[in-house]
C-alpha cells in the first residue's frame, strides 16, 4: 500500500481529489487541513511517498495573510520534511496568479521558490501545477472561484455582478486537475517538474455568466442544453451540483387527449443516452456514483423511492416516484443514487445520461445510499 497525504484536503480541490484517491484499493489516504493538530501531520510525513500540496489561502481579510498561509505555510511543510529525513514526491497547486504582481500571486511565487530550494538540497521530486481558475462541483461561492459564486447565485435566485462582460477568463475544470494530479501516481517525477492541466478553457466573464443563465433556464425543461464540448458538459455537471434537493425534482408537463398522456423527457439530437429498465418488487438498482455524468430518471409504471446522498456527506434525500404522476428526479455529480421498487407491480423506468455509455471510461463508482445502519 503507498501512502498519500493531501494537504488542505476539505478544500475544493482537496475534497475532489481526495473523493478519486479514496476509491483507489492501492493507496492508504490521509488528508490535512487549517485546525488539524500539526502533530498529525509530523505523523503523516513520516511515512508518505506522496504529498499533494493544496492548502493554502485564498481571500483573507489581512492581505498578510498571503505570505503566512501560502509561502510561510509552505516553509513548515518542507521544514517537517527535512526534520523527518523524509523525500517524498510533492505535487504543488500553485496559481496562474504567480506571473501577476499581486500579494496572492506574489506568496504562491514565494511558496514554488520554497519548494524548488527544498529539491534542490536534497528534499523529494516536485511537481508544480500553475493553474488558471478551478471550477466544478463543491466550490465555495464568493471564495473559490466566479463560476462557483455565478452557478449558486443563479441556483438560488441572487443577481450576477459583471462589472467588464469582455473581461477574459481562462478556466480549467476540477475533474481535468484531479485526473493530472492521480496520473503524477504512476508516472515517477524527477526534480522539479512544471506539469500542466488541459484543457483550458478560455471564455470571458460575460458568456460565462450567459451560459449559466441559460442552464437556469433550461434545468426544469424538456429541452437539454448544448453538452456538444467538453465544456458544455463540465459547466452543466457544475451547476446542477448547486440546486437545492427540492430543486432536483420537477414535474412534468402532461399532454393529454383521448390517446393518454405524452410527456417529452429530454429533446437534444445527437447528445446523451436514453434507457429504461424493468424492476422487480422490493429490487434495488443502483448505489453508485459519478464524477461529472449526470443523469435524470423518471418512472413510467410502478411505485419507487429514489434516494440520493452526496458522497461526502451523510444526509440522504428521498424522492416518491409513481408512474400515476410522473415527475424527473435529476442525479448530480458527486451523489450517490438507487432506485429502488416499492410496489406490487414490476416497475418501468427511463434513463437519460448525458453521454452515452463508454466501458473503458465509466465514470461510475460504487458506494451505497444508506450506509451501514443508517435511516432508510
Amino acid at each position: 500500500m503507498r501512502r498519500v497525504l493531501v494537504t488542505g484536503a476539505r478544500g475544493f480541490i482537496g475534497r475532489n481529489l481526495m473523493t478519486a484517491l479514496t476509491r483507489r484499493d492501492d493507496l492508504e489516504v490521509e488528508g490535512f487541513d487549517v485546525g488539524d493538530p500539526l502533530g498529525g501531520l509530523t505523523a503523516a510525513l513520516a511515512d508518505a511517498e506522496v504529498v499533494y500540496h493544496l492548502a493554502g489561502v485564498n481571500r483573507p481579510e489581512d492581505p498578510g495573510e498571503f505570505e503566512t498561509g501560502n509561502a510561510g505555510f509552505t516553509g513548515e511543510l518542507c521544514g517537517l520534511m527535512t526534520a523527518a529525513g523524509v523525500r517524498p514526491t510533492v505535487v504543488f497547486a500553485s496559481s496562474m496568479q504567480a506571473e501577476l504582481d499581486n500579494p496572492y500571486g506574489a506568496s504562491k511565487l514565494a511558496a514554488e521558490g520554497v519548494l524548488e530550494d527544498w529539491a534542490r538540497s536534497g528534499g523529494g521530486a516536485v511537481a508544480i501545477f500553475r493553474l488558471p481558475n478551478v471550477f466544478g462541483k463543491w466550490g465555495r461561492p464568493e471564495y473559490n472561484s466566479v463560476t462557483a459564486t455565478f452557478c449558486y447565485n443563479t441556483a438560488h435566485g441572487l443577481p450576477l455582478r459583471v462589472d467588464d462582460p469582455s473581461s477574459p477568463l481562462r478556466l480549467v475544470y476540477v475533474g481535468d486537475v484531479v485526473a493530472a494530479f492521480v496520473a503524477l501516481l504512476d508516472v515517477p517525477v524527477t526534480g522539479v517538474e512544471r506539469p500542466a492541466v488541459s484543457p483550458v478553457i478560455d471564455t470571458t466573464v460575460g458568456e460565462l455568466a450567459e451560459r449559466i443563465r441559460t442552464l437556469h433556464a433550461l434545468q426544469h425543461a424538456a429541452d437539454a442544453p448544448d453538452l456538444s464540448s467538453h465544456f458544455g458538459r463540465a459547466l452543466h455537471s457544475t451547476y446542477l451540483s448547486y440546486l437545492e434537493p427540492e430543486d432536483l425534482s420537477f414535474p412534468f408537463a402532461l399532454h393529454s387527449d383521448e390517446r393518454g398522456d405524452l410527456a417529452e423527457l429530454v429533446r437534444q439530437p445527437g447528445a446523451g443516452q436514453i434507457f429504461f429498465s424493468r424492476t422487480h418488487p422490493g429490487v434495488t438498482r443502483g448505489n453508485h456514483y459519478h464524477d461529472t455524468k449526470v443523469e435524470r430518471f423518471i418512472v413510467l409504471a410502478g411505485e419507487g423511492v429514489v434516494r440520493l446522498r452526496r458522497v461526502d456527506c451523510d444526509e440522504v434525500e428521498e424522492y416518491a416516484v409513481s408512474g400515476a404522476a410522473p415527475r424527473a428526479v435529476i442525479i448530480p455529480p458527486g451523489t450517490t443514487h438507487s432506485i429502488e421498487n416499492v410496489g406490487s407491480d414490476e416497475m418501468l423506468t427511463l434513463f437519460w445520461a448525458d453521454e452515452v455509455f463508454d466501458p473503458d471510461r465509466p465514470d461510475t463508482y460504487f458506494e451505497p445510499v444508506l450506509r451501514e445502519g443508517g435511516e432508510r
